[in-house]
């Protein structure tokens, strides 16, 4: 049985406005989203995959079957021309064929190939499954600014999935560590040497990859480049630019110290995580990283499919205080979050923060199961049960 995700309704609603876009990492599931789950909305789909020869010939001779009713277009963001033929199809067809367009690649911010599609297309972001989605705790209206909703009776059994084997479906659902460990082997090899390759002048591909290698030690932490670049011996010009590669291939993520009008951060470096947390052996950290993606898709889906202007922080001062999360929406802070494993124990630094920022609304998120209870004005919570309150 194939799960349904969260952004499937609001891909329906804006396809009847204009093109969707449907960026994430790769083996997400957006072939999956663009194919199998939104045929029940369609009498037939016509999938065309760039990298498939006949495909790219019908696309480049705009020839389409006259049945179908909606056209996905798979990595055609490989093509240097790719803006421009879509808006030619777009334009040509739109009251024919409702169209996606899917891809590894952010499509939003891919400057290469001339038009900006400004104003024919929709975005979306798929994530890699929520503990919301697994266990259809679909909210129907999002309260922004007020006090998060939680479920009790949470699956513990679901979660450990998650943490266990990340959000990826064909890992989760498999839950084998022998598969999981040679599908992350075959996911970044093909990363790199086919989808980086295709898209990015990479000289120093090995050197890249070796990148990949450091990168889930360093999750959760403060990102050096310095540091990075004395490790893989080259310029810090080259890995600045790979992070941004990474980043934009939906790999990694980063998430920047909050600031604003009233509150000036004295650090800049951001913290570094990836979107699979299951490549993360340390426990820790591959806890935290794992509420932060859960954080990221929720501001993300706020974003897109709501407008409202989300912002995903972290705290830190000259003193090295830290929180690990700060949510806001439309310049107003929401609320934050500190993750530990077992620590009940409120964090002195977000007690700090909540004081400084006045802050009313504020999370201890930890690992252990059954802990829901108040203390010096946060509330600290068990994972399973925080996250029931997202999306």
């Amino acid at each position: 049985m194939v799960k349904k995700r969260n952004i499937l309704e609001y891909i329906i609603k804006d396809l009847e406005q204009k093109m969707v876009f449907i960026g994430g990492p790769r083996q997400v599931g957006k072939t999956t989203l663009s194919t199998r789950l939104i045929s029940e909305y369609f009498k037939k789909i016509s999938y065309l995959l760039w990298d498939n020869r006949e495909d790219r010939k019908k696309i480049l001779d705009y020839r389409f079957d006259f049945e179908s009713e909606l056209l996905v277009f798979d990595e055609i963001h490989k093509y240097k021309n790719w803006k421009n033929h879509i808006k030619g199809i777009y334009d040509k067809f739109k009251e024919k064929y409702k169209i996606i367009v899917t891809g590894s690649s952010r499509l939003n911010i891919f400057r290469k190939g001339g038009d900006s599609l400004q104003g024919r297309y929709h975005y979306h972001t798929l994530f890699p499954f929520s503990y919301c989605e697994l266990e259809n705790n679909r909210k129907k209206e999002l309260e922004i600014n007020n006090l998060l909703s939680f479920k009790s009776g949470c699956s513990r059994s679901v979660f450990k999935d998650l943490y266990n084997y990340g959000g990826f479906p064909e890992p989760l659902i498999k839950q084998n560590e022998i598969f999981l460990r040679r599908w992350h082997n075959e996911k970044l090899e093909r990363l790199f040497r086919e989808d980086i390759r295709d898209m990015e002048n990479i000289k120093d591909i090995n050197s890249l990859k070796l990148l990949s290698d450091f990168i889930p030690e360093r999750t959760s932490s403060l990102l050096s480049l310095n540091s990075l670049r004395e490790d893989l011996s080259v310029s810090h010009k080259s890995v600045a630019k790979w992070i941004d590669i990474l980043d934009s291939f939906y790999y990694t993520f980063r998430i920047y110290p909050y600031a604003s009008k009233t509150y000036k951060s004295l650090k800049k470096e951001p913290k570094l995580y990836l979107y699979d947390w299951s490549e993360i052996k340390d426990e820790g950290k591959r806890f935290e990283n794992m509420i932060a993606v859960h954080l990221l898709k929720f501001t993300n889906f706020l974003y897109e499919n709501y407008g409202y202007k989300t912002r995903l922080n972290f705290l830190r001062d000259i003193e090295k205080r830290e929180a690990d999360f700060l949510v806001s929406v439309d310049d107003k802070i929401w609320f934050s979050a500190e993750v530990k494993l077992n620590d009940i124990e409120v964090s002195p630094n977000l007690k700090y923060f909540n004081k400084k920022l006045n802050i009313t609304q504020s999370y201890q998120i930890v690992f252990k199961k059954d802990i829901d209870i108040y203390k010096d004005g946060v509330r600290v919570i068990s994972c399973d049960k925080f996250l029931t309150g997202l999306i």
